[in-house]
This record gives structure tokens, sequence and C-alpha cells, in this order.
């Protein structure tokens, strides 16, 4: 039996790695084969994102604890002081167990079952949302973390390929596909990007929770897929591309929110249009050129390139989903001196009752 399923595990692996799904045709795996001199993408050396994800994961919580949180308490970032919850048993089951926003009709039963006014239920509730709400600090040191990856991948990639010819000229990167050869320093690039996706698929459910908690899942899983099969067939001009384009603008936005934070509103305003800009074209304009155009027009279709194309396209939908919120923010907020939020903020409840209570208090 043993034998049997050791057999057919095998068989799996090798119609997996057939070289007619990876490969366009005419290639096979024999192209790619290592020597002393001549290095090749090795898929088992991408098992290291699992180690590479929890390194990363304390790597942050040191930061975040050595680093984040003391430069935030000396640029005055602090927690609003928000309204004390009475315990309440009943209350408090209710709201772990069934719902965190009772309907009316439950309201009018917890008000029996506890002895209060249907009012003072609601106020409870709505204090009890507040205590779980994540701080202004967390989300600063949060933001902080993510700034100081997104910072430091971005322009460490542009001074690895800077002086690579076979990356900008068009010409001599797709001429010689599949055997071009891997510069290691690209490799442990390429594990340390996808350590970091992984590392933040398996916090999700610890950080802040925003409006797009949803699509920030997509764009995870479809980056992360685009990272993966773009490593194993040897597509790493076309990988980098995704990752710098990505790059590009992420660490302007987190450090607008990080202005945000420190309510530096002025700079923050003219820091979130510089991101805005150089998002929408780097992303709706340098993407789809960089990308579309020389992967759909040089390659032939097969198993792989078909694959490829899907999560583009879905990457590029979310591109265009968070454009239209990012040109709403401006014109809403900055140029008509609406309410200032961020188009991809929290999730949170107006503080305008707290607030109310606190004065009351």
């Amino acid at each position: 039996l043993s034998v049997s399923i050791t057999s057919t595990g095998m068989g799996l692996s090798e119609g997996f790695w057939h070289h007619e799904y990876w490969l366009p045709p005419g290639a096979t795996w024999e192209d790619m084969k290592e020597s002393a001199d001549v290095h090749y993408p090795q898929p088992q050396n991408l098992l290291l994102c699992i180690p590479g994800a929890l390194l990363l994961i304390i790597v942050r919580c040191i930061f975040e604890r050595t680093v984040a949180l003391p430069l935030g308490r000396r640029l005055g970032v602090s927690d609003k002081r928000r309204p004390k919850v009475q315990p309440n048993a009943t209350l408090e089951s209710f709201y772990v167990l069934l719902g965190r926003t009772p309907k009316k009709g439950d309201l009018v039963s917890l008000a029996k079952q506890s002895d209060l006014p249907v009012k003072k239920v609601e106020t409870w509730f709505r204090h009890r949302r507040a205590q779980d709400r994540p701080g202004l600090m967390k989300k600063f040191c949060e933001t902080s973390w993510r700034f100081t990856f997104y910072f430091t991948s971005f322009f460490s990639a542009l001074g690895l390929l800077y002086d690579k010819p076979w990356f900008w000229d068009h010409t001599v990167c797709w001429l010689k596909y599949p055997q071009q050869p891997l510069p290691p320093a690209l490799d442990w690039f390429y594990l340390l990007e996808l350590s970091f996706y992984c590392s933040l698929v398996a916090t999700l459910p610890f950080d802040v929770k925003r409006k797009d908690f949803k699509e920030q899942i997509i764009h995870h899983i479809a980056t992360i897929t685009l990272i993966f099969v773009s490593y194993c067939a040897n597509l790493i001009r076309f990988g980098m591309i995704v990752m710098l384009v990505h790059d590009a603008s992420d660490y302007i936005l987190e450090l607008a929110k990080i202005l945000h934070y420190m309510k530096w509103k002025r700079v923050c305003e003219a820091v979130f249009i510089v991101f805005a800009v150089v998002f929408i074209i780097s992303r709706l304009v340098i993407f789809p050129l960089t990308t579309y155009y020389y992967f759909v027009t040089k390659f032939q279709l097969f198993l792989l390139s078909c694959l490829i194309n899907i999560f583009l396209m879905i990457l590029q939908l979310l591109h265009i989903f968070w454009s239209y919120l990012i040109i709403q923010m401006i014109f809403s907020v900055i140029l008509h001196g609406a309410k200032r939020k961020d188009a991809r903020s929290d999730t949170e409840e107006s503080e305008r009752s707290e607030a109310e209570d606190l004065a009351k208090n």
C-alpha cells in the first residue's frame, strides 16, 4: 500500500511539474539545468518563505515595540480616551456569541433581561464596540512597519536592477527565454517579497481591519500566486516589474497615513496627492504596458500564461477600484473641504457619540 501511495504521489508530482504547463512550447526543464557557474530558479527554494514569513512577523513585533511605539509617542501620537463599559454578563454574552450590533427586537429583549432602559443598552453596545476598535497607536505602529518594508524593498530593487541591461532592454530580456540565469541577489529578493506577503496574509485577522478587507485578501493571494509562478517559470523580469510597480506607490501611501495619525493635515494632503499621481501612473499606465503588452505579445499561449493573464486581470481590476476611491477622496475631501477620511481607511463608527458620552462623564 505504501509503495502504491508513493508511486501515486510521484505521478501527481511529475504531472504537476510537466514542462508543457510551466514553459512555452518547445522549452523543457532541461533548458534550465544548473551548472557550477549558472544558477536558475529552484522551486523547492520557495518553501523557505514559510520560515521567512515567521521571521518577518517576529522582526515586525520587535520593530513595533522598540522603534515604532517610542517614535509614535515622541511624535505626539496617542490613543483617544474612551468611555468605560460597566460589566454586564448578559450583554457581554450576546456581544461575544451573537453579534456586536443587536437589532431593535434584541435590544428590547436584552433590556428586559438586564433590567435596564433600551437607551442604556444601546449605549453599552456602542461603548463596547469602541473598546474593541484599534487605537491610534496600533495603527501608527502597523503603518510604520509597512512603510519601512515598502520603502526598503522598492529602493533595494532599484539598486539591484539599475545597471542590469537584461532587465530594462525588452529585446534582450525575451531573446533567450527561458535560458536566462538568475542572479543570487534577485533569488533572495524574490524570497523576501514572497515571505512578506505571506506574513501579511497570516496577520490579517490581527491587524486593523479596513474597509477593503476582502479586496486586500484577493490582492495578496493574486500577488503571492504571481510571485510563485513567475519564479518557477523563470519569468524573473516579469515578476520584478510587478513588484516594483506595486512598491512604487505603497510606501508613499503609508507615509501619508503616518502624517495623518500625527495630525499634520496639510503635509498629509500634499503627500496623498503625490501618492495618487504615482499610483495612477504606475498602476493604470505602466503596469498594463509593461506586463500585458510584453507578456501577451512575446509569448505563445500555454497553461501558465493563461493563469498569469487571469491574475493580472484581477490585479488590474483592483487597481481601477482603488483609483476610483482615491480620485473620489481627492475631489470630496481635499478640493471641497469635506471631512478628512482615508478612502482605504479603517472600519470605524463615528466617534461623535463617544465624545458626547465623555463630555457627560
